[in-house]
């Protein structure tokens, strides 16, 4: 069964810091990608980040490169994007996402599966 569950959103301003937290279920956290998604109001929804199961270093939108760190605890069946320096264009929707066929690509892998969001504002 596949579940993702985000939490960690909020509200901070610009140059802030937040950590998204994605507890998944042990069925989807052993898939071969996992990423984050973010949708802000009157866009599409678009890739931030990737992490591979197997060899191969994350993969990072040109937007976030620098700033954002995808990560994972094994122990705990939970990915994590750690967000720095964050600016208001980040305000979004953010969604962790596990690979399905057929689904969205980004960064060699297609996601299909969500989780509910969690919100992040960044204010001027």
């Amino acid at each position: 069964q596949v579940q993702l569950v985000e939490s960690g959103g909020g509200s901070v301003q610009a140059g802030g810091s937040l950590r998204l937290s994605c507890a998944a279920s042990e069925y989807t956290y052993k898939t071969a990608c996992m990423g984050w998604f973010r949708q802000a109001p009157g866009k599409e929804r678009e890739g931030v980040a990737v992490l591979y199961s197997g060899p191969g270093s994350p993969y990072y939108a040109d937007s976030v490169k620098g700033r954002f760190t995808i990560a994972q605890d094994n122990a705990k069946n939970t990915l994590y994007l750690q967000m720095n320096i964050l600016k208001p264009e980040d305000t979004a929707m953010y969604y962790c996402a596990a690979v399905r066929p057929g689904g969205t690509k980004f960064g060699s892998c297609t996601f299909g599966y969500w989780g509910q969001g969690t919100q992040v504002t960044v204010s001027s």
